[in-house]
């Protein structure tokens, strides 16, 4: 019998509820110029977000140095625009 049998206010923590995988983007592009590469940019974009956002809470709880947060933010940048330029990229058309 699991913990939240009976009370729907105990949450059982062996279920899979509320987490997601890290292929899952965390929501949808609804773009009017939707493609499978546009789908792929938005999960990169999202993705660099996720990690800006941990980097910055590292070095504010004195983690990491400002100097080493600003050298893994501009690499993953460098990462983002590169994907940004293999997929969105058009070669120009003669």
């Amino acid at each position: 019998m699991s913990p939240s049998d009976g009370d729907p206010n105990v949450r059982d923590p062996l279920s899979n509820a509320g987490t997601r995988s890290p292929l899952e983007g965390h929501s949808g592009y609804r773009g009017a110029d939707w493609s499978p590469e546009r789908l792929a940019f938005h999960q990169n974009l999202e993705q660099f977000a996720e990690r800006v956002g941990l980097i910055v809470g590292l070095q504010g709880n004195g983690k990491v140095s400002q100097e080493e947060a600003y050298a893994e933010i501009k690499a993953i940048w460098k990462s983002l625009k590169s994907s940004k330029n293999s997929l969105l990229e058009r070669p120009q058309s003669e």
